[in-house]
């Protein structure tokens, strides 16, 4: 398998995210570790966000201007008289922070207002700093399969991204990446690990995760049948699907971003095990309780 297909997820670079981050924000000096070994292993997407705290400007004084850089929008603010002009002044502004002439893409973090009575109007202004030359792809955000079919019947996209991981499958399984890929639209996932879920034993876990106990012992017996570490077998579950154009990982550390470089490459040929599910309560992190 190979690591350029990885993106660098940069949440943790901003604030203190992550349901197994214990060590905080990442540090700039940690950020510039990480930016060059990415460079040197060909990785080369950075995925951000506006909401991300920090993360912008942090990535800016480090230096990506020799990267793929893609940002995501913060909630479009209702009944907002000019649409195009308050996105306009997002982008520069996050190019300013980036220190970026350009971004490789620009992703809505709330893709279910292009379904509201705005809806046009926000993708008409996607397009318009598209064509401006601001941004190079437009795109859109998910975290279910539920509007993707009317997402796709209105709209037009570069980059849908996505969760996939080995609990999570519905987009796979439905064949949504397949319809996506069909219209040649690039496909990003996100989520491979849950947050740092999937890499935790059972005594980790927070307590709130107690009620699906009969997916972790199926899931950290399948490991021991298989004598395979949990990041090795997220990774090459996700790297399995062909139609997958990036998959976008996070790190708290130059070592663990190092470890899932060198899991990217291990060569796994295994049959996963069954423990994906569709309760809401557990594959969509927001409706996690916030760590304390």
């Amino acid at each position: 398998m190979s690591a350029k297909k990885l993106g660098l997820g940069t949440a943790q670079f901003g604030a203190n995210y992550g349901v197994a981050n214990y060590s905080g924000q990442v540090g700039e000096d940690e950020v510039k570790k990480i930016l060059d070994l990415s460079a040197g292993n060909g990785i080369r997407t950075i995925d951000t966000a506006i909401a991300y705290g920090e993360s912008e400007k942090t990535l800016g004084i480090c230096g990506v201007s020799s990267s793929l850089v893609i940002t995501k929008l913060p909630v479009v603010p209702e009944n907002h008289t000019d649409i195009e002009g308050w996105m306009i002044h997002q982008v520069k502004e996050s190019l300013r922070r980036l220190k970026v002439a350009k971004l490789h893409g620009l992703l809505l973090h709330r893709p279910e207002q292009l379904l509201s009575v705005h809806g046009k109007l926000i993708y008409n202004a996607l397009k318009k700093v598209q064509d401006m030359g601001y941004v190079s792809k437009i795109g859109v955000s998910i975290y279910g399969p539920d509007m993707i079919k009317d997402l796709l019947e209105n709209f037009e996209f570069d980059i849908v991204q996505t969760p996939l991981n080995l609990i999570d499958r519905r987009f796979v399984e439905g064949n949504y990446h397949k319809l996506l890929k069909d219209l040649d639209v690039e496909i990003h996932v996100r989520s491979v690990f849950m947050q740092g879920l999937l890499l935790m034993t059972r005594a980790q876990m927070p307590k709130y995760f107690n009620k699906w106990d009969f997916i972790w012992r199926r899931w950290h017996a399948w490991l021991f049948e298989h004598s395979a570490r949990s990041l090795d077998t997220c990774l090459a579950f996700a790297l399995s699907y062909p139609e997958v154009d990036q998959i976008i990982v996070g790190a708290d550390s130059f070592q663990q971003w190092e470890s899932i470089i060198n899991s990217a490459r291990a060569d796994l040929n295994v049959s996963f095990p069954s423990i994906g599910v569709n309760d809401f309560s557990l594959i969509n992190p927001s409706n996690w309780p916030l760590k304390k």
